[in-house]
């Protein structure tokens, strides 16, 4: 029999072993053996409270605070303060007053410099978990002593949408961490049901999470929230990129998954996680099993719907899967019990919306009770239709809130649904639940400002007509095939190309300590095609090494110049599309030109700049060009060339998504009735057919032959559609989508619902599919071997920071409009291509008086324009020749750049000139008669 010291002796190596071994978070939350006997060094909070001996237990745990700790007998070196768990330490603390001369950034410099983290209390996972550095303003944290290489973390609340903390009467700004993060309560929860120790599947290097101040202020808000409001509750919550999302879900998840209410009901059934990111399947998974220590809790659907259909019937506690496995899982399973589930959704657009979202509200709802649908009484129509009517108002029904489904979705660009979607309100209107903004995330150093230096180019072009007749277009079409003929031309295409690969050489290529990477964004695949050509051969012809060129396009793309056919595979080498980012990671390869791919979700802390070759607008503008501000080591800056979009725009862009995100306005959802009324005033369809349709539709089971009839009640519709004019048609079409994607929004967000209107959405969605185009069978306008490319300049056009500052707003849905085609929609070709020179001009200072003459004596000297001198009055003669005097014009651009330029692009500047020119033509014309 052991003796009590030894005893002690026993039991305190026994615990230090299995703390170097497991590290002291895991022995706090799972305990150890020693020598067989198990062990429990902390008790937490159960999730209910149904065992009173485990909340007595609970009750027990000694929280203590050492002030001055000396934790070295050598050097007598002290921490201003260590907070103990049973005697285990957790935390340490150097406290700094910016009175005294000192402040957070002090204390960080003794944790650096003055604390051996080879000590035992400093051992990074075996003893203390995280260390703060805190003055009466700012706190920081880490969780890893390294030195000289120890990063510190900003832990504030965020001051005026930014960093920092708020002034707050009577305390320091820095009271939260006290009284709210090291509070008892608090404390043991973040050990027991927060932090978390990650693995680098690659490298196998460890990390401890300690959760920042947002994430923690984000799970538990959202969690007191759903507890008091129980589910049939929406959350949207803003994070920025470098928030760290994927911990927030995952810690989010997991606590929705044990919530219970205040009669200890749990709350919900199931948590199904909505994404289409693997990496955080996989986090999800290892960060609820070091919480929960057990596995099964997490299903992860990675195979088929019918794995979903299993976990959903068979009440998995959390279930991650993608929103495209939802709509096959009827066919599979019947009615699901009336159970509550939480769904988070990892971006918030892409699964709030359509008839994806729409499919997993109605499997997830159940089946709606007897009751509510009796409230339905107003059946409109014969009583035969009865049953389409309740069946339409019942779909209805699916589409909005549902009573036992709410909703947490995590989105750094929330639109104008997504705001509407969720009914947080603040002063009356939509706004996030929970914000981390940009420019917080920016300010304290998670992601870089991609603004901050940002060069637009401005390219140049001249076009000539190159044949006799001067055809008429489409206006619409014309634009769209000569916009096409310029920025797929070889020279366009090669000049480019030229500039950013010196551009990358001379700057790019030495950031990132060497390391850094480029992306192209490009306008079409055709467009990535020939760049991918261009900068092989450029890159071949001036003998660069080390620039490996990646490209990313779906689909075969032909090239219809060449008749040659290419894939992504074809033109990387062989490497498969899976690999492609794994092969772009290594030090091979520099530039990755993309095509619609990769522009969204694409995490590569080694994107350095990015060339743009595209319109970008709105989310889309934030999106891309949001792939360059990951940080990594050695990362302090990113680079941005435009060659398409102006400042102002991507300022507009990025406005409302840098500070808190709102609407506009409101939209009336009577707006809908008038759509509706609209839309039958057409006389297209009758209310009849929308009724034969509807009660095929909303069958229980729609078999092949269903589908067929279902085509056939479009047709009378598509018959009166094409007997009507092109004008008429074009406002029906406009109408129409109007209204598809005004119901569709409203019907998810409004709690009403209109059996009509449901019929009339799934009835207009197939027949605007259905409706033929005009000239749908005709090719798109091909203007190649009639204009040809005269001359060609790019120029900078602006450099600098773009600064951002303040919020914005996000328009609706509804674009009201009919797309009608009016006067302007035809024009000649001739005059197209003057517009489009006038557009690409800019300003430059005057040039000599004596091209005017020079200009007219070579306009006078052309033979057809002295026909017409010799055949018309001067005002008659002033329309040929006006065109003659671009080619002329064009001609001089080499020797008169600046005074061609102006011409070509002010108005006032081009009429003046061009009135005294063909004047001055007209008479030398008829002189030398």
């Amino acid at each position: 029999m052991l003796g009590e010291g030894k005893r002690r002796k026993v039991f305190l190596d026994g615990l230090t072993r299995a703390m170097s071994k497991k590290g002291s978070l895991e022995v706090l939350r799972h305990g150890c053996r020693v020598r067989g006997v198990p062990f429990k060094l902390a008790y937490f909070r159960p999730a209910h409270g149904l065992n009173p001996e485990v909340l007595e237990l609970y009750e027990k745990n000694r929280l203590t605070v050492v002030r001055q700790l000396y934790y070295d007998p050598k050097n007598k070196n002290s921490i201003d303060l260590v907070l103990f768990l049973n005697g285990v330490p957790v935390v340490t603390a150097e406290l700094k007053m910016e009175t005294a001369g000192q402040n957070y950034k002090n204390a960080i410099g003794q944790y650096k410099h003055d604390r051996d983290a080879k000590a035992p209390i400093f051992r990074f996972k075996e003893r203390a978990l995280v260390h703060f550095a805190i003055d009466s303003d700012e706190a920081h944290m880490t969780t890893r002593l390294a030195g000289q290489s120890t990063y510190f973390l900003p832990f504030n609340k965020g001051f005026r949408k930014g960093a920092g903390n708020p002034p707050v009467d009577g305390k320091h700004r820095t009271h939260y961490v006290w009284e709210e993060v090291w509070q008892r309560d608090s404390l043991l929860q973040i050990i027991g049901r927060f932090m978390n120790l990650q693995v680098d599947p690659e490298s196998g290097k460890e990390t401890m999470i300690f959760p920042r101040y947002h994430q923690l202020d984000c799970v538990r808000k959202l969690v007191a929230a759903t507890k008091g409001n129980g589910p049939g509750k929406n959350y949207l919550v803003q994070h920025s990129t470098g928030s760290g999302k994927s911990m927030s879900i995952a810690w989010l998840t997991h606590q929705l998954q044990s919530l219970h209410d205040d009669a200890d009901n749990k709350v919900f059934d199931s948590v199904v996680v909505v994404t289409d990111r693997l990496v955080l399947d996989k986090q999800l998974q290892e960060t609820i099993y070091q919480l929960e220590h057990k596995s099964g809790v997490v299903e992860q659907i990675d195979q088929d719907s019918t794995q979903l259909a299993e976990a959903l019937e068979a009440g998995a506690p959390i279930i991650i899967t993608t929103l495209h496995k939802f709509p096959y899982v009827t066919e599979k399973i019947g009615e699901l019990p009336g159970n509550n589930y939480a769904v988070v959704v990892d971006e918030a657009h892409s699964s709030q919306s359509g008839e994806m979202a729409a499919e997993m509200k109605k499997i997830l709802s159940g089946k709606i009770d007897d009751d509510v649908l009796r409230e339905f009484e107003d059946i409109e129509g014969d009583a035969s239709n009865a049953d389409v009517y309740a069946a339409a108002f019942k779909a209805a029904l699916y589409r909005g809130p549902r009573p036992n489904l709410s909703f947490y979705a995590f989105t750094a660009t929330p639109k104008y649904k997504t705001l509407k979607m969720f009914d947080h309100k603040r002063e009356g209107a939509p706004e996030p639940f929970h914000l981390y903004s940009m420019k917080q995330a920016i300010e304290e150093g998670f992601i870089l400002d991609t603004l901050e230096k940002y060069v637009t180019y401005k390219t140049y072009f001249g076009l000539v007509k190159k044949i006799e007749d001067d055809k008429r277009l489409d206006k619409r079409k014309g634009s769209k095939a000569l916009a096409r003929f310029l920025s797929l031309h070889p020279h366009n295409v090669s000049q480019k190309t030229e500039i950013i690969v010196e551009h990358f050489q001379r700057n790019t290529r030495k950031k990132i300590d060497g390391r850094a990477k480029a992306m192209v964004v490009c306008g079409s695949r055709l467009h990535a095609v020939r760049y991918k050509l261009a900068f092989d051969a450029y890159i071949k012809e001036h003998g660069y090494k080390d620039l490996g060129v990646l490209v990313a396009f779906s689909g075969t793309v032909e090239d219809p110049d060449t008749g040659q056919s290419y894939t992504e595979e074809g033109m990387n080498g062989g490497i498969k599309e899976g690999e492609l980012p794994r092969k772009f990671d290594t030090d091979r390869y520099r530039f990755l030109i993309v095509a619609n791919k990769y522009q969204t979700g694409f995490d590569q802390p080694k994107l350095h700049t990015m060339y743009v070759d595209k319109r970008l607008a709105h989310i889309q503008a934030v999106q891309t060009l949001s792939r360059l501000n990951r940080t990594t080591s050695g990362k302090d800056d990113t680079f941005v060339l435009d060659f398409v979009n102006k400042r102002e725009e991507i300022l507009e862009a990025f406005k409302p998504f840098y500070e808190r995100t709102t609407i506009d306005e409101d939209i009336d959802p009577q707006k809908l009735y008038d759509l509706q009324h609209d839309l039958q005033e057409f006389r297209i369809f009758e209310q009849q057919e929308v009724e034969a349709f509807a009660k095929i539709f909303f069958k229980e089971k729609v078999s092949k032959a269903d589908n067929g009839r279902l085509n056939s009640k479009l047709d009378p519709a598509v018959t009166r559609f094409k007997n009507r004019e092109e004008e008429e048609q074009d406002d029906f079409r406009a109408m129409l989508n109007n209204y598809l994607r005004l119901y569709s929004f409203m019907a998810q967000v409004e709690e009403w619902s209109d059996a009509q209107l449901e019929m009339l959405y799934v009835y207009g969605r197939l027949l605007a599919r259905k409706l033929p185009r005009r000239n749908e069978q005709t090719e798109d306008v091909d203007i190649s071997d009639d204009v040809a490319l005269k001359y060609y300049r790019i120029q900078q056009t602006g450099e600098g920071a773009i600064a951002l500052e303040g919020g914005g707003t996000v328009s609706g849905p509804l674009e009201v409009g009919t797309g009608a085609k009016t006067e302007e929609d035809e024009i000649e070709l001739s005059r197209l291509i003057d517009v489009l020179n006038e557009r690409f001009g800019t300003d430059f200072s005057d040039s000599d008086e004596v091209i005017g003459e020079q200009w007219a004596a070579a306009l006078a000297n052309r033979e057809n324009v002295r026909r017409a001198a010799q055949a018309n009055t001067k005002e008659n003669f002033k329309y040929p020749a006006s065109k003659e005097l671009d080619d002329v014009a064009l001609e001089s651009h080499g020797n008169y750049t600046e005074f061609v330029d102006k011409f070509f692009s002010e108005d006032e500047f081009r009429k003046v000139v061009q009135e005294w020119v063909l004047d001055r033509a007209f008479d030398i014309a008829r002189e030398s008669a």
